[in-house]
């Protein structure tokens, strides 16, 4: 590729999501993966869904990275070309314990084939192979890889059925991503294993530190709102599950009343919109969610961000509020620092097209788990396009903080890409036009401080 472009994809009509949405949706994660062992200063490696120059066509599996020594980011490389524009087969990406990169192609239901990539040299993106593929009748959805040192990979994941296409959660297992220790029939000794059943079908977010994989997940009322916060973890590779509590679970799930469910939203009539999750310094998991009385994006109803920490010594979950956004797809990243430090950057201004997907970047920190929360700063303004979908890489390097797209959620635009440092300092554009295999990011925005950064 020639340069930077996102994927175009979306409803023009308001009801759902829209915009330049290379980095959607919030249950396809990691996108990015900083590796510290790569070149002289590290690497950031990250995917997205890309286009060609000019008006979006289809998307293409795209992958680069930022070298930290250089301050350069390395040209695109195309991995496939989806034949759609349909964001949900965005890729996922992990590196191994050699550090060879893994590239997860999505399927969005029974659409298309999935693919899993594995670059032939470590902590280079200039070759890959396809390791597995996978047809229609046995795809994933939604792939959330984690790699366990010493373990291996553990791949949450939905699919989608033929004769009762919902969304239903699973997991597989594999010890160097070549591999897997189950098959991905759904039927017999060999299937992979299911995590949820509930009816009308369930989304999650997950996060992996050190053993522990932590995942957040709904249910669909009737197929198309989703409501309720559930959690459960592992630290043994998926042989075992969790609450927070430590109390063992049986998967799958299958019914709405469960052992892992945090909260019954849909008692109080409101839908979740997962975001982010992470751990605090002693193990306990934060998940970070919005919620709304309306599952239409009106542009009257305010969307309650929200976070609830698990207290080990109540044994408890402490839900709180934490500010508010303009629709129901605004989505960001969440990440605790290891001094303590909870921070946000999320589109949660209204941006120059307000009432719809993204808006203006902000940054929000907390330094009492929640309890209040200070806008630092607004990151983007003065743009045509909203910004969406900030996503964060693993181990992330202050220098490559988070990562997104713009792009006008009224029609299709070509779509840029962004990234900001930890303390917020600029925002940079990644170039649309290269001449050669490197080129450096430009400056797009100086941000609005309103305090100063931590």
């Amino acid at each position: 590729m020639d340069g930077f472009h996102g994927v175009w994809y979306g409803y023009t009509d308001g009801t759902y999501y829209a915009g330049g949405l290379g980095t959607f949706p919030q249950q396809i994660h990691p996108m990015a993966c900083h590796a510290a062992k790569a070149g002289e200063r590290g690497r950031t490696f990250f995917v997205w869904g890309g286009a060609k120059a000019g008006l979006p066509g289809n998307l293409l599996t795209t992958i680069s990275y930022f070298d930290h020594a250089t301050g350069l980011v390395a040209r695109p490389r195309v991995l496939n070309d989806r034949q759609t524009n349909d964001g949900h087969d965005n890729p996922s990406m992990m590196l191994d314990g050699a550090g060879h990169i893994y590239v997860f192609s999505n399927a969005h239901g029974t659409l298309r084939d999935a693919f899993i990539y594995r670059s032939t040299r470590p902590y280079e993106i200039d070759e890959f192979q396809t390791v597995l593929a996978l047809d229609k009748s046995a795809n994933f959805s939604y792939a959330q890889p984690w790699y366990i040192d010493g373990r291996g990979f553990l791949l949450l994941h939905s699919f989608y059925g033929f004769r009762d296409p919902i969304r239903r959660l699973y997991f597989n297992t594999s010890r160097d991503g070549l591999n897997w220790d189950h098959g991905w029939n759904l039927e017999g000794p060999k299937a992979r294993p299911a995590f949820a059943l509930i009816p009308g079908g369930n989304y999650q977010v997950s996060k992996a530190q050190g053993r522990t994989v932590g995942t957040m997940f709904d249910y669909n009322v009737d197929r198309v709102g989703r409501t309720n916060l559930y959690y459960v973890q592992t630290s043994d590779f998926g042989q075992s599950w969790q609450t927070a509590e430590g109390e063992p679970v049986t998967l799958p799930f299958t019914t709405v009343k469960n052992p892992a469910l945090v909260h019954d939203y849909e008692a109080e009539h409101l839908y979740v919109f997962m975001k982010e999750m992470d751990f605090d310094a002693k193990g306990q998991p934060v998940l970070m969610y919005l919620t709304t009385p309306t599952e239409a994006n009106d542009t009257t109803t305010p969307r309650q961000w929200r976070t609830a920490h698990f207290n080990r010594a109540a044994r408890q979950w402490v839900i709180r509020d934490a500010f508010v956004s303009d629709n129901n797809y605004d989505h960001g990243t969440f990440s605790i620092e290891p001094d303590g430090l909870w921070r946000v950057i999320a589109p949660t201004a209204p941006g120059p097209q307000p009432g719809r997907t993204g808006g203006d970047m902000e940054m929000w920190t907390s330094r009492d788990e929640g309890v209040t929360w200070q806008r630092q700063a607004r990151l983007t303004h003065g743009g045509a396009f909203n910004h969406s979908y900030a996503r964060q890489p693993v181990q992330a390097h202050d220098d490559f903080y988070a990562f997104w797209a713009d792009g006008d959620v009224n029609g299709e635009s070509e779509s840029a890409l962004y990234f900001t440092d930890r303390q917020g300092t600029a925002v940079w554009r990644l170039p649309q036009a290269m001449s050669g295999d490197f080129a450096k990011p430009e400056p797009a925005f100086k941000p609005i401080k309103e305090v100063e950064i931590a």
